[in-house]
């Protein structure tokens, strides 16, 4: 497979397979987070070509949802579910590019439920109503960028200190002095079976949590403006917690554990949508200029290279796969997720789930955009 293409081929893929993201096994309609970490990838690809079939890509399988009175088919605020406000980040290009009320009606009511979302006694969000007085880090990458472009597209920029607060209260109660990683998730009552009952802290590094932890970083960086007080603080937070993965970056394959820090331990494994993650938020972080190239570019293509060999194939159809992701991990609920070292491996290892393929189109379109520019100026890229 030749490299620097592989975000259109991936698109390719996906459009020719799934031509309806939320008719997928396990979606079946649901307003589910996944799509918009697809369709993302879409936008940014439709943004570096120009290729309208990208755009109405995300059009279709958004109008699938989104009402002519700006319902959210499928949506209930009433869950508190933060995971549910992911989508609406493709809102702003659609109610751009159209002009349609729907678009901005549909957001105005992700937003309302940013409003009155139960948070923590400091003013973070819970994760969801069900996980009471819990930051997941997940969490960031659902609501924040959402809800950081909503403030400035609607409402003037008032109040980006109540988003930068969440990344800041996330930071502050699930890092690991030791390694430089964060925890999966916090419990401000410590009541929890999962965490711990001094801490309130999960046992472990889960690699797609801090994936998401760093995408929302990275895309939050790209929205913020330079100028506001705690943008040097988020840009801290990033490099800080990159360099700490970057301390268990493999050096055989480039890319991330399912359990990051236990990369000999047994039944661990390398795993795509972690890695896709990290691998994005680095290249998004060269282009900001909020990382240095001297520092990281040799990262950065050794994870791109490691993304491509690790884990993708061809198939007879010429179509790409993205082996090796995890289907689903989370912590609590009916089925008692424990967060244990032994959870995390055993949850199902799946071919081309949504999340992973979304997160590595982003990471493919953020790398291969540097690749032309770079050779242009006859520069490494």
């Amino acid at each position: 497979m030749q490299t620097f293409n592989a975000a259109q081929r991936i698109a390719e893929s996906i459009m020719a397979r799934t031509p309806k993201l939320y008719e997928g096994k396990g979606y079946e309609g649901k307003w589910s987070y996944d799509y918009g970490v697809v369709l993302k990838g879409f936008e940014l690809l439709w943004k570096q070509t120009g290729d309208r079939r990208y755009w109405e890509y995300i059009r279709d399988n958004m109008d699938h949802f989104i009402q002519e009175d700006g319902s959210i088919r499928g949506y209930r605020p009433e869950e508190y579910n933060i995971d549910h406000i992911n989508n609406g980040k493709l809102l702003f290009t659609l109610y751009r590019e159209t002009g349609e009320e729907k678009y901005k009606q549909a957001a105005g009511l992700l937003r309302s439920q940013l409003a009155s979302h139960p948070r923590t006694s400091e003013g973070a969000f819970w994760h969801k109503e069900i996980y009471p007085y819990q930051i997941w880090l997940d969490g960031l990458y659902m609501g924040s960028p959402f809800y950081l472009e909503y403030l400035l597209t609607f409402e003037g920029g008032a109040g980006l200190d109540d988003v930068t607060k969440q990344f800041k209260l996330c930071e502050l109660h699930t890092k690991d002095e030791a390694t430089g990683l964060l925890y999966h998730a916090w419990d401000e009552k410590k009541a929890q079976p999962w965490c711990d009952p001094a801490t309130g802290l999960s046992p472990n590094f889960w690699g797609r949590s801090l994936g998401w932890f760093v995408m929302a970083l990275a895309d939050s960086l790209e929205l913020l403006p330079g100028s506001h007080s705690d943008y040097p603080e988020l840009k801290r937070i990033l490099t800080d917690t990159l360099r700490a993965l970057r301390s268990y970056q493999d050096p055989g394959s480039g890319v991330w554990y399912q359990v990051v820090n236990e990369g000999g331990r047994k039944g661990n494994y390398l795993e795509a949508s972690a890695s896709s993650m990290i691998t994005y938020a680095i290249a998004k972080g060269l282009r900001l200029g909020v990382l240095a190239p001297q520092e990281w570019q040799d990262s950065l293509d050794r994870a791109y290279r490691g993304l491509l060999e690790e884990f993708v194939l061809e198939t007879k159809e010429g179509w790409l796969n993205l082996n090796k992701n995890c289907q689903v991990a989370g912590l609590g609920g009916a089925d008692r997720r424990d967060g244990t070292y032994a959870y995390y491996i055993s949850e199902p290892i799946i071919t081309n789930d949504q999340k992973g393929l979304g997160a590595f189109l982003q990471a493919c379109g953020e790398y291969e955009v540097r690749v032309p520019a770079a050779a242009a100026k006859g520069e490494q890229p």
